[in-house]
């Protein structure tokens, strides 16, 4: 499909197994293939009770996205928080908007969930990407997964 052709994105909960398959296969593919990180990270052990969502082009999988209930705020922030991570768009639809739906459709998850914020570890490539969104660093640059990382935090309330 060429850049000039409308996509019609859906973003839908993740339901069952071979839903959260498509997810780690696409996280797989941009994370594991792309990006070189290595499998042990990508898959961990807040997968199995995270909320989870994929991206659909027409019948096809091309994003994912994942928020995970903390236990504790972040330092310096009160009440309960989430963290998106583990977001990832095939290449060929990263400049359709998607991440921007994922992104959107997370935050709603946790205003309805009535968490406080939005956590995240953002490569510094996608700093600008969170900044539009209303994300603002915090802390120093620290490596995760081979990469130079922020943490950014946007408060979903008040």
């Amino acid at each position: 499909m060429s850049n000039g052709q409308s996509r019609q994105i859906s973003i839908v909960t993740v339901a069952n197994e071979g839903e959260l398959l498509q997810a780690l296969a696409i996280r797989e593919v941009v994370f594991i293939e792309e990006q070189h990180v290595p499998e042990s990270f990508d898959r961990d052990a807040n997968d199995s009770g995270a909320f989870h969502l994929l991206a659909f082009d027409g019948g096809h999988a091309v994003g994912t996205g994942r928020l995970v209930l903390l236990s504790k705020p972040p330092m310096g922030e009160t009440g309960s928080w989430a963290q998106a991570s583990r977001m990832a768009v095939l290449q060929s639809h990263r400049t359709a908007g998607v991440g921007s739906k994922l992104l959107e459709a997370l935050e709603e998850e946790a205003r309805r969930r009535r968490m406080a914020g939005i956590t995240l570890h953002a490569p510094l490539s996608s700093i600008d990407f969170y900044k539009k969104r209303g994300y603002h660093p915090v802390g120093a640059v620290f490596q995760e997964a081979g990469m130079p990382h922020l943490e950014m935090h946007k408060k979903t309330s008040g």
